[in-house]
């Protein structure tokens, strides 16, 4: 890997204003997990709710594993007035936005100990709206390159990861800032949070809309559908066409597109691949207040520190994928995954030493960079098009049925099973990336099989 080809790679980051609105859309992206994930587990932890509580709060991240099931609907519906000034992908992304800012205001009003199913309510909320607008993000970042820009796909990949990361955690070092300030209360923190929301609305403003052939392929299906159908009266006709291209052709796309044992052995891999991950993930701000770290530590080293080292490491990760192939960017990732979450195990042995702090980060942050470049690129390579919206919302939904489901009981592991046992439980977490990586063994000449159609539309182009 010549200092010349990573110069040419890195020009050509910067220089595609496309690539730069799928930054920011990452921030957008990635934002709203500061909201309903680390700033709301640090605020019922100051106010003394159980890990238990704390981690079934994670339920709302179901929003995000189900965003499937409506997805054909952002491919597929027009929003009145909002569509023709600004476009399919956009005129959702904004709505989604607006709904979630008026969610924050109300949590920011909040009396938390009293109100607490109302908090769980505007968490629900804010969920479910910005896993609506992940569908539309993730569809505007397909949208906009080709099937044969492969380098750029996973350039794409590697500037929505560093988005994303940049809203969690460089944003998300803020409110733990502010929360170490005398003069403010959390409360006080969700309004600061409500007016960086509103910052970013004004990316979706300003993004340029992807031109896509999509309208013209469904309508084509569409057609024939309504062919198919033709002996009912027209009206019939034209419903059960619609709805047969909404709801049944985006998923038999998937499967004819792949195969169908390809497609189920895909979809399985990703199910598995990130789960110990976030055991690790949902627990880890209630376990840094409780080894004794503070505030303004966490914001340090998790948020600023973990933000920037993985910003870094996704963008070299995508070039290292570009050159050597993304499924082995899989398996790098899934072996550094287990070895960070021991690094966190040290911790819990030896306490709160800023040295292990920075040390575990620095895993953390190569294993998030590489793990999140590498499958959003290969799940991004997986996409029809026509559907492409539905195809990677039902891939990273399944991805994340796993990740949350499981993770939001990561609290009764800890105080019931482990009975506090912080080492013993990231000892576990490291284990559950065993089974992905084996699975990732077998199936990887299908896998090999799905990178190199990739690569070969791209040389032909």
């Amino acid at each position: 890997m010549t200092p010349s080809l990573m110069l040419n790679y890195f020009k050509m980051l910067f220089s595609d204003k496309r690539l730069a609105t799928v930054f920011g859309f990452g921030i957008a992206s990635g934002f709203p997990w500061v909201l309903i994930g680390s700033v709301m587990s640090a605020w019922l932890k100051d106010e003394g709710l159980s890990r238990s509580t704390i981690g079934l709060f994670g339920l709302v991240f179901g929003a995000y594993t189900v965003n499937f099931l409506w997805s054909p609907l952002l491919d597929r519906i027009k929003l009145p007035y909002l569509h023709a000034a600004l476009g399919q992908r956009r005129s959702w992304i904004l709505v989604c936005q607006l709904i979630a800012v008026c969610a924050t205001l109300k949590m920011a009003t909040l009396d938390i100990q009293n109100e607490l199913f109302l908090a769980a309510l505007c968490c629900f909320i804010i969920a479910l709206s910005c896993a609506t607008q992940d569908i539309a993000i993730d569809g505007f970042r397909i949208d906009c390159f080709e099937e044969h820009e492969g380098e750029k796909i996973t350039a794409a990949a590697a500037m929505a990861t560093s988005g994303w990361w940049t809203g969690y955690a460089l944003l998300g070092a803020i409110p733990f800032f502010l929360a170490d300030l005398p003069s403010i209360e959390w409360p006080q923190v969700y309004f600061v949070l409500a007016g960086i929301f509103v910052v970013l609305i004004v990316i979706t403003l300003f993004a340029n809309e992807p031109k896509t052939h999509r309208e013209q392929t469904q309508a084509d299906l569409e057609a024939r559908y309504q062919a198919r159908i033709g002996s009912t009266s027209g009206l019939a006709s034209k419903v059960g066409a619609w709805l047969a291209v909404t709801v049944i052709e985006p998923f038999a796309s998937f499967f004819k597109r792949n195969g169908f044992k390809t497609a189920l052995s895909l979809i399985l891999f990703i199910f598995l691949f990130k789960i110990g991950e976030s055991f690790l993930a949902r627990m880890s701000i209630v376990f840094y207040k409780e080894i004794g770290f503070s505030n303004s530590q966490i914001a340090q080293y998790s948020k600023l520190g973990s933000g920037l080292i993985t910003i870094i490491f996704a963008l070299l990760g995508s070039l290292f994928n570009q050159r050597y192939g993304i499924v082995k960017g899989l398996f790098i990732s899934g072996i550094a995954m287990a070895a960070s979450n021991l690094m966190f195990s040290w911790i819990a042995i030896s306490g709160p030493k800023e040295y292990l702090y920075l040390a575990a980060i620095i895993i953390d942050g190569f294993t998030q960079a590489w793990s999140l470049v590498a499958l959003v690129a290969f799940i991004s390579m997986l996409c029809d098009r026509a559907f492409s919206a539905t195809h990677y919302a039902l891939l990273a939904s399944i991805g994340s049925l796993g990740r949350t489901v499981l993770s939001s009981y990561s609290g009764v592991v800890i105080d019931d099973w482990l009975h506090g046992n912080w080492a013993l439980f990231f000892v576990i977490t490291a284990l559950m990336v065993l089974p992905s990586l084996l699975f990732l063994y077998l199936i990887r000449d299908k896998l090999y099989a799905v990178e190199a159609k990739s690569k070969a539309a791209s040389a032909q182009s």
